[in-house]
């Protein structure tokens, strides 16, 4: 259990809070209940071709607010679903058919999220490659860049671009995802070939929420983000 290499089972709590001393039954009882619900797996662990991003998805349905940097895709949660498709039959590995759709049935249910009574607060940056970084073809990006633009009439969601014109800006190089929650420490979810990266440390969370602040010092706002948005979308030619 102290390496992770499995978890606690009820009787485990329930023995271990006799061996520390803990005395209240009803305390007791509910960690007991909550090593149960740990033993459950979540919709997200189901599918035929496992995730590599299974603990992001755990944290993606708990965050209260989210913001993210992405410099050459649109983040999952706002993915449209040719545009989800046309990545993954690019990506690597290859997936087959089926495996494809469930990605797809992946994504739609992460989206869920952005319905709910409460649903988070998205921040959301993007660079302007991936405006016109054509994935799909003009059908597929032009309805991708019209998606943005109707997510960003939610009033938990603010889209910002970072446009060429700011030239170098300190998260070109970069995708990331900061996660925070109502009861837990912010976690920073990054991103590349090599697989996900977590990072939780002060440190590194002093230093995204930095880059951040100056991204937003950088960034169109919102209302000239969409308007660029929109104007990217129209030069596409209608197929």
């Amino acid at each position: 259990m102290e390496t992770g290499q499995r978890g606690a089972t009820p009787r485990d709590v329930r023995d271990l809070s006799r061996i520390y001393g803990v005395t209240d039954d009803a305390q007791v009882s509910a960690m007991m209940q909550m090593a149960r619900e740990g033993k459950q797996q979540g919709w997200w662990q189901s599918y035929s071709v496992p995730l590599k991003y299974t603990n992001y998805i755990g944290y993606e349905q708990e965050a209260v607010s989210m913001t993210f940097f992405y410099s050459t895709v649109v983040p999952g949660i706002l993915q449209a679903p040719d545009y989800t498709r046309s990545l993954h039959e690019r990506g690597e590995p290859q997936l087959d058919s089926p495996a494809i759709e469930e990605r797809l049935e992946e994504r739609k249910t992460r989206q869920q999220i952005l319905d709910r009574d409460d649903p988070p607060r998205l921040e959301i940056f993007l660079d302007e490659s991936v405006l016109h970084r054509p994935i799909g073809g003009s059908r597929v990006i032009r309805e991708q860049l019209s998606r943005l633009i109707a997510e960003n009439d939610r009033p938990t969601v603010t889209l910002r671009i970072l446009p060429y014109a700011v030239g170098a800006h300190p998260a070109l190089e970069s995708n990331f995802t900061i996660l925070e929650f109502a009861d837990q420490a912010p976690v920073i979810y990054v991103e590349g070939l090599a697989g996900p990266i977590y990072l939780e440390r002060e440190d590194d969370l002093e230093r995204y929420l930095l880059v951040v602040e100056k991204l937003r010092g950088m960034a169109l706002s919102p209302q000239d983000s969409v308007e660029l948005v929109a104007e990217v979308r129209d030069a596409y030619a209608i197929e």
